[in-house]
């Protein structure tokens, strides 16, 4: 009889990292420097705007000043410009999340070029992603960040293990390569196109799936005591929300899989406030001052 998998938690696990960004905030706080996030929706999309909305309200739990700006879908590529700079020289201004995707008409890389890189909480612009590719110190990824926070939580060794990651996004697939191969891992990117993809799948003893195709990954492929992350999430046949991986037959082979929903996306609004605050003690100086501060969760 197989063994069922161990759920890796997502929204129990990021409640922990926002305390801990919580008492990090205080601890900024104390030196007169309150991290500050500003947000940009630009148009009406309902699902960025369910997005944001979770996002400030995390935002505000953690002591962080955030305050969503938003715009109208008209606005031009100039328009938005403008505010991005006039963001970039707020300096009671720590963090800028520009919500994707932009209405048509607006060129995404070129916003995402002109945010301040120190201030570019979404780790996007060619100076973070430079820095992470390098090895240096810079502002990650939210999603592949929260990625390596739930393995290391849940104690997953990665040194010398084979991630096997189906997806290869800027957003996720390529960064998570990088901070997987940080960690000493040998890492296999495959993405839509790849044959034998359920080989290759299967040679993973860890396999993250952020291919925006529901179900695509079936539990016949994981390696047995495999650890899986479903970074996915699609609107199944029923309206529900559902992953890249089947759920319950990869549940049967692996040794512990991520949810969808409650899985890697509280964990991308955690990591979110963290590089938040980060940002604050950064360009403030402070950096000391989150290295000395005593983090006290309650579980």
């Amino acid at each position: 009889m197989s063994k069922q998998a161990k759920l890796l938690d997502g929204k129990a696990t990021a409640k922990l990292v926002r305390a801990e960004v919580a008492g990090r905030v205080a601890a900024l706080v104390e030196r007169g420097v309150r991290p500050g996030l500003r947000v940009v929706l630009v148009g009406d999309d309902p699902a960025s705007e369910v997005y944001v909305r979770n996002k400030d309200r995390a935002a505000t739990e953690a002591g962080i000043d955030v305050a969503t700006i938003k715009l109208p879908a008209t606005t031009s590529q100039e328009e938005l410009l403008a505010e991005i700079e006039r963001l970039n020289s707020d300096e009671a201004v720590h963090g800028i999340l520009v919500q994707l995707p932009l209405p048509k008409g607006l060129a995404e890389q070129v916003i995402v070029n002109a945010l301040d890189p120190d201030k570019d909480v979404d780790g996007l612009h060619p100076e973070n992603v430079a820095a992470l590719v390098q090895g240096r110190s810079g502002l990650v990824p939210c999603t592949p960040a929260g990625c390596i926070e739930i393995l290391d939580r849940a104690g997953v060794e990665l040194e010398g293990a084979h991630v096997v990651i189906v997806g290869r996004s800027q957003l996720v697939g390529k960064p998570l390569a990088q901070l997987a191969l940080a960690r000493n891992a040998t890492v296999t990117i495959c993405h839509s196109r790849t044959r034998d993809l359920d080989n290759m799948v299967g040679s993973g003893n860890v396999v993250v799936a952020a291919v925006g195709r529901a179900r695509l990954i079936h539990g016949d492929w994981i390696r047995p005591g495999a650890v899986v992350l479903d970074v996915g999430i699609n609107r199944g046949e029923d309206g529900k929300l559902v992953g890249d991986v089947d759920f319950a037959s990869a549940s049967e082979k692996a040794s512990a899989i991520t949810p969808v929903p409650g899985g890697i996306g509280p964990m991308t609004i955690a990591m979110l406030l963290s590089n938040t605050v980060l940002a604050a003690a950064r360009q403030t100086g402070l950096q000391d001052v989150l290295d000395s501060a005593t983090i006290t969760v309650t579980s």
